[in-house]
């Protein structure tokens, strides 16, 4: 009996590990086939889209609230938003890199996507949208490509700030170590400046793509003097729903961009973050690690690890072997190089300055001749607004900060919490708040408040995502061991604050107060001026008189207002942001 026990025992095991090495051999075709499968679904989009695209333009689209044209809208919306954000992703890293390494024009550029950051949407609108429709007037690509890029113009600001910084705050021993390793520029940029600015960019990527689904409403279903410019989408659906008071149409709405914003984090986000989490700076390895179903899956798919095997790597060695020997050549010619080439660049300098300065004269002539008919009660009523918008914009930041802070570094010292919290912040942070406001308005109305507070509120819903999410890619981005001796050492919890948290987020904290800033001046045009039940409600400030000024096609109100906002934030910018730039560049960077 023994025996026979015994044996049947054996041949139980020997049964149960032969299935376990069978799922292990299917378990990498099943993965295959997912990962295809998505291809194929991608590659059935293109086509879907290009499609609708290269159709004519339909003028008298009328936007249907039935649930059953939602998952077409959605698809629409996920096309428009994902194209601005890779256009975004492209332009933070291009321009950040130009910033932080071009000395001479450091200064100016930064400034200059402070003002470009700050100038609201409808700013951009009109111009946008008319130039993109008169190239391509018998498609409906252009007024697709008319919302991608104002899109864009919302998203693409933090993400560019976030890469600059990041690039600012590189120890200087890991660039010493390129160096000697003579790295070409391309080099660089793709071992050490992308993987060090990855967790930045990875969280502001997720703020970017929230921001986009702000301003989703504004940039699919919008009115310019006698045109009415109208696309399929979330956005559309949403803004014909609240116009209608069709509060079902309403939660219909929210609740298909809550499921995309959902189903993005998991798909997305979550593999980003978790793939990001390598990067840190560190020398001591976090017990607790984010992981990601997805992530995994992509390592551990056969056809994947081929395709890198065999095409990724071999290409990537023979560019860095060929940018090797080009930066060894450079490096012996390049004191003949710049002898010759000193003479042609400085006129050539001199040439473009000349061609700038002649250019800004002009610019000045066009702008004097446009706003000669504005009366002089109307520049006074104009900086009456934009003091008013100016203390706003303040105070939402204040607000803002009292509680992101505090929130940002415990989501970001958590992954347990973060698992959990970093949803929710994208869900809250994704859903338009002009679609909420009618309510928020309506209570502080019966609470006896007005606009000017509710203007605030839909300020600080507006802005107070881009410090939380810079927050949190602060407080991850601090080294662990800095932790460890924080708790070796038995700090304080004001200690702690005052010697490792607050320095390790300073950089990330500057970043997310200046992007904020710059938000709450772009929300300024929906906070300010808000259409309700018919009625067009609206208070004193900035925002609200660029937001008549575009529906009435009044172009010199439009272009003071713009002038006004560049104004305050060049001054802000010189007199606040620099200076703590340059001390997060300095006293709170990190060094080995």
């Amino acid at each position: 009996m023994k025996h026979l026990a015994g044996g049947t025992g054996y041949a139980v095991s020997r049964e149960t590990l032969a299935r376990s090495q069978v799922l292990r051999r299917s378990w990498p075709f099943v993965l295959d086939l997912v990962v295809a499968t998505i291809g194929l679904a991608c590659f059935y989009c293109i086509v879907l889209i290009a499609k609708f695209w290269a159709g004519p333009p339909n003028v008298q689209m009328v936007v249907s609230l039935s649930p059953r044209a939602l998952p077409l809208y959605a698809f629409y919306s996920v096309v428009r938003i994902g194209l601005a954000y890779l256009l975004s992703l492209g332009f933070a890293i291009a321009y950040g890199y130009t910033a932080a390494y071009y000395k001479r024009g450091e200064a100016f550029l930064i400034a200059v996507l402070d003002i470009l950051q700050s100038i609201p949407v409808l700013s951009f609108l009109p111009g946008v949208m008319l130039a993109m429709v008169g190239l391509f007037p018998t498609r409906h690509v252009g007024v697709e490509l008319g919302a991608i890029v104002l899109i864009f113009t919302g998203a693409v600001w933090n993400m560019a700030f976030s890469f600059y910084s990041s690039l600012k705050s590189i120890p200087k021993e890991l660039i010493e170590a390129t160096e000697i390793y003579r790295f070409s520029r391309w080099q660089r940029l793709v071992q050490l400046e992308l993987p060090y600015a990855a967790i930045g960019l990875v969280w502001n990527s997720i703020m970017s793509v929230a921001g986009a689904w702000f301003f989703l409403m504004a940039c699919e279903m919008f009115h310019f003097r006698s045109n009415d410019f109208r696309l399929p989408g979330l956005g559309s659906y949403l803004q014909t729903a609240a116009d209608a008071g069709n509060g079902h149409a309403i939660l219909w709405g929210l609740l298909s961009m809550v499921t995309i914003i959902v189903a993005t984090d998991q798909l997305i986000w979550r593999p980003l973050i978790a793939w990001s989490d390598k990067f840190k700076f560190e020398q001591v390895e976090s017990s607790q690690r984010v992981v990601s179903p997805v992530l995994h899956l992509l390592t551990q798919s056969n056809g994947l690890k081929v395709l890198r095997r065999h095409t990724v790597e071999p290409l990537g060695e023979m560019i860095y072997a060929r940018l090797a020997t080009r930066r060894a050549a450079e490096l012996v010619k390049r004191g003949t190089q710049a002898r010759e080439s000193s003479g042609p660049m400085g006129w050539l300098g001199w040439v473009m300055l000349g061609v700038a300065a002649v250019v800004v004269l002009l610019l000045a002539r066009q702008t004097l001749v446009l706003v000669r008919p504005v009366q002089g009660a109307q520049y006074l009523h104009l900086l009456q607004g934009a003091v008013a918008t100016f203390l706003r914009v303040n105070l939402s930041l204040v607000l803002a900060a009292a509680w992101t802070i505090p929130a940002g570094v415990a989501i970001g010292f958590h992954p347990r919490l973060a698992k959990l919290a970093q949803p929710m912040a994208q869900i809250a942070a994704s859903i338009p708040a002009t679609a909420l406001f009618p309510v928020i308005l309506l209570a502080l109305v019966r609470l006896g408040g007005g606009l000017g507070i509710g203007s605030i509120a839909l300020m600080l819903l507006g802005t107070q995502w881009y410090i939380l999410f810079n927050v949190i890619a602060g407080a991850l981005a601090i080294p662990n061991d800095l932790k460890e001796v924080a708790t070796l050492f038995r700090f304080g919890t004001v200690q702690r604050w005052k010697t490792v948290i607050l320095p390790g987020i300073f950089p990330f904290l500057i970043t997310g107060m200046v992007t904020a800033s710059g938000g709450a001046w772009n929300a300024s045009i929906v906070a300010e001026y808000f259409r309700l039940n018919n009625q067009t409600l609206q208070t004193v400030g900035l925002g609200a008189q660029i937001s008549a000024a575009t529906e009435q096609g009044q172009f010199p109100i439009l272009l003071l207002g713009t002038i006004l906002i560049s104004l305050m934030v060049v001054t802000t910018n010189r007199l606040v942001w620099r200076p703590l730039y340059r001390l997060a560049e300095t006293r709170y960077k990190l060094e080995g």
